[in-house]
């Protein structure tokens, strides 16, 4: 009972902390938009569903696959099943967009919400430069990953899991939603690892992690790339080379940028 009373008591004084604050003002803006998040997924899943067709045909095109690989299909609701994922998954990215640009904006004019970030010690970025300047950022990576992906990676792992499975001796023939599905993951882990250096310059910038933190935990942020490319890849050393090094080498980068852009500033003063 003590130790009910306990876990009770502990939740309030999360609740009434700043941070507490914050996920229950998130809390009730989600009850406020829940149909227009509804309508903004229908809406992206209406306008998807017709293209998914195209677009599977155009992944499956023989040109794009290595020598002597069939994509087939084993359930005769597969196809179906796959569109309507695809169409799903585009219906979530456009809630997400829509969130993110919403709650940016919110976020500028909400005094009560910078008041709580102060409390945090958590600078918040300037919403005409610092926001417009993070999402151009956000939208390069994210094309740099998908373009990494598509040209370098999946080509790459591929055509050497294919020539790994024929010198074996056995066919290639792959399901269609499992072949989808590695495309996507590789393309989706790309994206988000070339997020690296933005998120890595971002919370050194709004000052919620110190530069000497992040430096002390170097290995443990290399070791979580590296669990990434581990969990969204093929099992074995070159994938997961190929997904977790590319984080790693961006992470350093926004290190050396972040230091360099200090001494400037440093020196300016």
């Amino acid at each position: 009972m003590a130790e009910a009373e306990g876990l009770v008591n502990a939740v309030d004084e999360l609740l009434d902390s700043p941070g507490g604050e914050i996920l229950v003002s998130f809390q009730l803006y989600l009850r406020k938009r829940v149909k227009m998040l509804a309508v903004v997924f229908a809406l992206g899943f209406m306008a998807t569903f017709p293209l998914t067709k195209n677009f599977i045909a155009w992944l499956i095109d023989p040109t794009r696959l290595p020598a002597d690989v069939n994509i087939i299909v084993i359930t005769p609701v597969e196809f179906i099943l796959l569109q309507v994922r695809l169409a799903a998954h585009v219906g979530l990215l456009c809630i997400v967009i829509v969130f993110l640009l919403e709650g940016s904006f919110q976020a500028s004019k909400n005094l009560a919400l910078r008041q709580r970030l102060a409390e945090l010690e958590i600078q918040p970025p300037r919403p005409n430069k610092t926001l417009l300047a993070t999402l151009c950022f956000t939208i390069l990576l994210l094309m740099g990953g998908i373009y990494y992906a598509w040209n370098w990676l999946i080509p790459m792992l591929l055509e050497y899991l294919t020539t790994d499975a024929q010198t074996a001796g056995l066919s290639t023939e792959w399901r269609l939603t499992s072949y989808i599905g590695f495309i996507a993951n590789l393309a989706i882990a790309s994206a988000i690892g070339f997020q690296a250096p933005l998120v890595t310059l971002l919370v050194l910038r709004m000052k919620i992690v110190r530069r000497t933190t992040v430096r002390s935990y170097r290995r443990h942020i290399w070791f979580g790339a590296f669990l990434l490319g581990a969990f969204l890849s093929p099992p074995d050393p070159l994938s997961l080379f190929l997904v977790a090094m590319p984080v790693v080498i961006l992470f350093e980068v926004a290190l050396m940028i972040d230091a360099l852009s200090r001494q400037e500033t440093a020196s300016s003063s």
